[in-house]
């Protein structure tokens, strides 16, 4: 278990505190700074544009999992190439064509990820796995945080795995949405590789221990 990786989501920090935030991650447990990107349109809210991310590049001293919940998210590839992601996922609901929006992000050095919403069926990545590094896998409806985990994400995650094994692929499973103390150990146990924790870690008191706590629960 002591595997996994924990990557604090960015759209829960205070903003009006963003340095201070992004150090206390430097100094975390942490492994990645997973950064919520979003239009307003293929999901009701809109969250940071290029200058702020640009921003956290500047400050981040550990890998960026930015994750697009966009519309045509093809447009941006470079840019976010260009911006510092070491990670781009884009929505599998927002992709035509999503074999070549993979070897897209590729060619720009980066790993390809893709973000299931809750409803969207694990077995619709059957053709692609072996071209995706990373499943994320939205455990609540994205747009907004603090919304409560959908426990069907557990046989999502088991289902997965399969389908990984399978095809001999490499892919890493995130869990984005929901995650707490209560059932870190549970998708860990199911599959998981990645947690993404946000209002779970920076709603709490002391948000450099909670994550350090998590990392210690999760290595058990």
């Amino acid at each position: 278990m002591s595997n996994t990786l924990l990557a604090p989501s960015i759209l829960a920090a205070d903003f009006a505190n963003l340095q201070r935030d992004i150090e206390m991650i430097n100094e975390s447990d942490a492994d990645w700074f997973h950064i919520d990107i979003m239009d307003g349109v293929f999901v009701p809210n809109i969250s940071f544009g290029m200058p702020v991310l640009k921003s956290i590049a500047t400050y981040a001293k550990k890998p960026l999992d930015v994750h697009l919940m966009i519309v045509d998210p093809d447009r941006y590839i470079k840019t976010f190439a260009d911006l510092g992601a070491n990670t781009l996922t884009v929505h599998y609901e927002a992709c035509t064509h999503l074999h070549r929006t993979l070897q897209a992000i590729k060619a720009e050095g980066m790993q390809a990820g893709v973000a299931l919403n809750p409803h969207t069926s694990v077995n619709l990545l059957e053709d692609t796995i072996q071209d995706i590094d990373l499943v994320c896998m939205m455990s609540v409806n994205p747009g907004f945080g603090g919304q409560s985990f959908i426990e069907n994400t557990y046989k999502k995650v088991t289902d997965l795995k399969a389908i990984i094994s399978d095809r001999g692929a490499t892919t890493k499973i995130e869990i984005d949405g929901g995650v707490t103390n209560a059932n870190a150990k549970q998708l860990v146990g199911a599959g998981a590789d990645v947690l993404v924790a946000g209002s779970y870690v920076f709603g709490s008191a002391n948000p450099k221990q909670t994550i350090d706590d998590l990392r210690s629960l999760v290595s058990e």
